[in-house]
């Protein structure tokens, strides 16, 4: 046990004088303007935070990601194929299918897909 302790104690120092020694060789800037602010995905970050949001950009990533999601619950459906029945597959992806279609229409049917400037 005391084995152990004494050779992560000597990996956590080497590794420790690795890191100061990549740190004090790195050949890194400081005063780089670019580098030493937080890059926020072309936001200004020193402006205010309460810019308006467009709401219609928001829900079309919600429903993007609702069936992301159910795009990929389709994929087990490859594994089940090799210990179900043929038709058991086809009445399960049909009715998957199904559901997904029905879920499109009432986004539609709602006018959450319609982009409006």
């Amino acid at each position: 046990m005391i084995f152990i302790f004494y050779m992560a104690l000597v990996l956590f120092i080497i590794s420790m004088i690795m890191m100061f020694a990549a740190s004090i060789l790195s050949k890194k800037t400081f005063m780089d303007r670019e580098k030493s602010s937080p890059f926020e995905c072309g936001f200004d970050p020193k402006n205010s935070a309460r810019l308006p949001f467009s709401l219609q950009f928001f829900l079309i990533a919600v429903i993007f990601l609702i069936f992301d999601v159910e795009i990929t619950m389709l994929i087990p459906l490859i594994l089940v194929m090799k210990i179900s029945s043929l038709s058991n597959i086809y009445l399960i992806s049909i009715f998957f299918i199904f559901i997904l279609l029905v879920g499109l229409y009432h986004e539609w049917n709602q006018g959450a897909l319609t982009w409006v400037i």
